[in-house]
């Protein structure tokens, strides 16, 4: 746009060209365009090629022809065709400027002789032309003005006189009347005369004649430009035919309107001017003068304004981009960098939408993307620099500019991201991410793509760890999982892939999702990239995966990877340091592996497990414990005496170990189970002394007797009666009270066998109807224990009171015997009270006895010696009265055992019972007689 020459000149050229090709012809009335151009009027020629003769020899001849002739007519005939040879052949022919002066001023006089003369055979006006463009050529205008004047006096219908008018009013505006150059302009312009481009030359210094008169005429002069150049530049097609003449013209009519209209009021001033059709061909370089103008004045504010002012009106005008791409750089040119960037954004802005994009030319085009590239960077830049919510516009304005570079260039995938990177510093997560996305799967071709889609990648896994900054971008584990999915799949050979896959792993088994874990581990462990860290971490998560879903076969597997990449040459620190978790963790699984054959019933699989544990982690707390619950598995597999050597060696190996304390109860429990319960009973004495092989306290008070008195059953079921009886009769000793039912059976029952053992039977029997007598709490063991007890009691009284003799004194001895007999009517009664029904024929038999007896033994004693007979006989009888209720009382309680049979049955005691009652004779009950008295102490039978 800016000089209109360099826009119109190759036109000019190329029609000059093509006029060069004609004949050469000189006509009448066809002269120059100024008046060093012209042509005699009383010349012609006719159109024919140039004879075959140098131009210059036939300029050499015309110029001796005319120097050498004294004819006026012949001297102008010559110079004439000297001056045409010299025009059409090209060539610095003829006279030099300092001779022509001379020749003209020759000329003059020729011109003159002939006037004079009167005797001239062509048109006058035409002389009268030439004869002013001699006083022209030589200097004297005043006299050219004259001729020219007379010829439009004289002739004013001649074809000559527009361009005489044309040359007056030059002449009048070259020595500054204006006013009458504007008139003599005006009369060539509103003349009806065929003119040609004489009027359109008329018009152009109408103008000016009207500029110089002042700012009063501006107004004026503006209308008259704008006609100069309506005429010049009609249509937009002319704006590439103007020829050559009419550049400088057209140029400085562009240049004065501009200056007229910046000492008014610019863009508006103009826009008046071209009123009423402001659009024209040609208005683009008039508003590009104006704004052009006022920068070369320095004045930016302005040429901005100017060029605004264009884009203002004319906004659908396709050199609307021109104007605003000049905006910035008028601000440039002026050093305002800041006002430049805002240009440039309004350029942007202007032509965001894509179709105006589109409609734009490559240039602005171009200019569009190096304006949008110039802000991006700089908004990044800025955005790098400061902080807050500052910074975050800014990065958010460079990701815009980048987006819209991005849609419109070849390099998209850069700008994409580019953009992302912005929108990442803005904290504009989702957008950032969707940039990147852009940049690495829908730019083909971009070499970045892979960076690009491990920023997305990137960005979400940030948010999913909670790196970012709070916003309301919250990406879930999903949504991490599908980028790492759509990354891998692209970009499958990346060295990152690998890491990512072990991480998307971690964060799966994070969340409880093992299938998802395990799918993501095993790719990363199996990726080609893959190094021993991202290996180890992968067989972490499968180890941790399988063992969560009880696999744990597998998960030993995994386990093992991960220890020998540990263990390797490539293993970084944190990994060796790992170790011992790793050890631990494989030492646990197979246990579980051992606990899970345990369950399903292979104790032989399962002990191998439990066992082996030792190999990986021995000494550990998991190994012991796994020694001990292969003894435990032995045990609950019945295997008693693998079960017992296990134990044994379990004790033998960890005996400070806390779940020692627990091997001789399972001791106990093998060796009963095994039929060894003299060994597990050692097992319990141990227990009860209260220490193991090496001493160490286990069971004191309580538990110590608990523990003997298991081992005494052990002992009875062995038949190791001796140890056993030690063991009641030491817990005996402790003269135990039963707090409950089961107890007082167990102390009963321990009576009972030391009663069966036969140690101090007596004792223990009496301690037994006694315990029985006093409890709340019975059996029918028990009772039966007792009534025999006190059966056997009753026996051992009664035989002790069958061998009292009745002697003198019959007092104390009947006193020892009443004694006797009493006890053992109580053990009897007793056995009665304990035993009933079944002990009853047994003890109504004794108790009859008992009275059997004293009765006989009362009958038996022997008198005083100091009586005589006659004392004696009635001493006798005496006795025989005393003896009698006992005699009858062991009929009565024989009797009763008898009538017991209804109820009792017959047994060995009714019949001896029914043995006495035939031998005692029943008249004896009915003797009337008189008995001494006797008397007996404590309650019997009747007696």
């Amino acid at each position: 746009m800016k000089g209109l020459k360099a826009l119109l000149l190759p036109f000019c050229l190329f029609c000059g060209v093509a006029s060069g090709q004609e004949s050469f012809r000189v006509e009448l009335g066809k002269d120059g365009e100024t008046i060093a151009d012209m042509r005699p009027v009383f010349l012609k020629f006719e159109t024919r090629p140039l004879p075959a003769i140098s131009p210059a020899e036939v300029a050499r001849r015309y110029q001796k022809l005319f120097s050498t002739t004294d004819e006026p007519s012949v001297r102008v005939d010559a110079l004439n065709r000297l001056t045409n040879i010299r025009d059409r052949s090209g060539q610095d022919i003829g006279f030099s400027p300092a001779e022509e002066a001379v020749v003209y001023q020759q000329a003059i006089e020729s011109y003159e002789s002939i006037l004079e003369r009167g005797a001239f055979g062509g048109r006058l006006d035409e002389l009268l032309y030439q004869m002013a463009k001699a006083h022209a050529l030589t200097g004297q205008n005043e006299a050219s003005v004259k001729r020219l004047q007379q010829l439009v006096g004289l002739y004013p219908d001649s074809a000559l006189v527009p361009e005489a008018r044309f040359r007056v009013a030059e002449s009048a505006f070259a020595a500054g009347s204006y006013i009458e150059a504007e008139s003599g302009y005006r009369n060539l312009v509103d003349g009806k005369a065929d003119a040609g481009d004489l009027r359109n030359k008329a018009r152009y210094m109408l103008g000016w004649s009207l500029y110089k008169q002042g700012p009063h005429a501006w107004e004026r002069a503006g209308k008259r430009f704008v006609a100069v150049l309506d005429e010049s530049l009609p249509n937009t097609e002319s704006l590439h035919q103007v020829s050559e003449s009419n550049v400088d013209s057209i140029d400085d009519t562009l240049r004065i309107l501009a200056l007229m209209a910046s000492q008014r009021n610019g863009a508006e001033t103009l826009m008046a001017w071209l009123q009423p059709t402001p659009l024209r061909s040609w208005t683009p370089l008039a508003f590009d003068r104006l704004a052009d103008f006022y920068a070369v004045q320095g004045n930016a504010e302005e040429s901005v304004a100017t060029n605004r002012a264009f884009a203002t009106y004319f906004p659908s005008h396709p050199q609307r981009a021109g104007f605003m791409a000049q905006v910035v750089d008028v601000w440039n040119q002026a050093s305002q960098p800041v006002k430049a960037r805002a240009a440039m954004a309004d350029y942007v802005a202007l032509f965001d939408n894509q179709s105006d994009y589109a409609a734009l030319e490559e240039r602005y085009r171009t200019k569009w993307r190096d304006f949008s590239r110039v802000l991006a960077d700089f908004y990044y830049t800025e955005g790098g620099a400061g902080s807050g919510s500052v910074a975050a516009r800014n990065y958010a304005s460079a990701a815009t500019y980048y987006e819209g570079l991005a849609s419109r260039s070849p390099a998209a995938g850069e700008f994409y991201r580019l953009a992302g990177d912005a929108w990442l510093q803005a904290k504009a997560y989702p957008a950032a991410l969707k940039n990147y996305r852009f940049a690495a799967y829908d730019v083909p071709g971009y070499e970045h793509t892979a960076d690009a889609g491990w920023a997305a990648v990137a960005l979400i896994r940030a948010g999913v760890s909670g790196e970012l900054a709070p916003s309301e971008y919250r990406p879930d584990l999903n949504e991490l999982a599908v980028e790492t999915d759509r990354f891998t799949a692209q970009h499958g050979a990346d060295p990152r892939a690998p890491e990512l896959l072990a991480y998307v792993a971690n964060r799966w088994l994070e969340a409880g999702n093992d299938e998802q874990a395990l799918n993501y581990a095993v790719r990363a462990v199996i990726h080609e990239q893959s190094g021993p860290k991202v290996r180890y971490a992968g067989w972490l998560v499968t180890a941790q995966v399988r063992q969560n879903m009880l696999e744990y076969g597998l998960a030993e597997r995994a386990w093992r990877e991960a220890l020998a990449l540990a263990a390797g040459e490539s293993a970084t620190a944190a990994m060796k340091q790992e170790m011992p978790e790793l050890q631990q963790q494989l030492a646990t699984v197979i246990y579980r592996q051992g606990e899970q054959a345990a369950e399903a019933g292979k104790p032989a699989i399962a002990v191998a497990h439990f066992q082996r544990i030792e190999t990986v982690l021995p000494g550990s707390e998991i190994a012991i414990k796994g020694r001990f619950d292969a003894a435990n598995t032995l045990l609950r597999a019945s295997e008693w005496q693998p079960a017992i050597n296990e134990l044994n060696r379990f004790r033998a190996d960890y005996s400070s170990h806390a779940l020692a304390s627990d091997i001789s109860e399972k001791l106990v429990l093998a060796y009963t189970a095994s039929s060894q319960p003299v060994r597990a009973a050692g097992e319990l004495m141990d227990m009860a002394d209260g220490y193991i092989d090496i001493g160490q306290s286990i069971a004191t008070g309580e538990g110590a007797l608990s523990y003997r008195l298991r081992a005494a059953e052990l002992f009875h079921a062995a038949e190791a009666n001796d140890q056993r009886d030690a063991i009641y009769i030491d817990y005996l000793a402790s003269s135990p009270v039963a707090e409950d039912a089961e107890e007082h059976i167990r102390l009963q029952t321990m009576r009972q066998r030391l009663i069966e053992s036969g140690s101090r039977t007596t004792q223990w029997r009496v301690d037994l109807v006694s315990a029985e007598l006093q409890s709340r709490w019975h059996s029918e063991q028990t009772l039966q224990w007792a009534a025999q007890g006190a059966l056997t009691l009753g026996a051992e009284a009664a035989r002790e009171f069958a061998g009292i003799e009745l002697d003198i004194p019959l007092e104390k001895s009947l006193a020892d015997k009443q004694v006797a007999m009493e006890r053992a009517q109580t053990y009897f009664r007793n056995a009665e009270s304990l035993g009933g029904s079944e002990v009853l024929p047994e003890s109504l038999y004794r108790r009859a006895e008992l009275h059997r007896i004293m009765a006989s033994d009362l009958m038996a004693s022997t008198p005083p010696p100091e009586l005589n007979e006659l004392e004696q006989m009635q001493y006798a009888m005496l006795l025989e009265e005393e003896a009698y209720p006992f005699e009858e009382r062991a009929i009565a309680l024989h009797s009763e055992n008898h009538q017991g049979i209804a109820t009792n049955g017959f047994n060995a005691w009714v019949e001896k019972s029914l043995n006495v009652l035939a031998e005692l004779h029943p008249g004896r009950y009915q003797r009337s007689m008189r008995w001494m008295s006797v008397s007996v102490e404590g309650g019997n039978d009747g007696a």
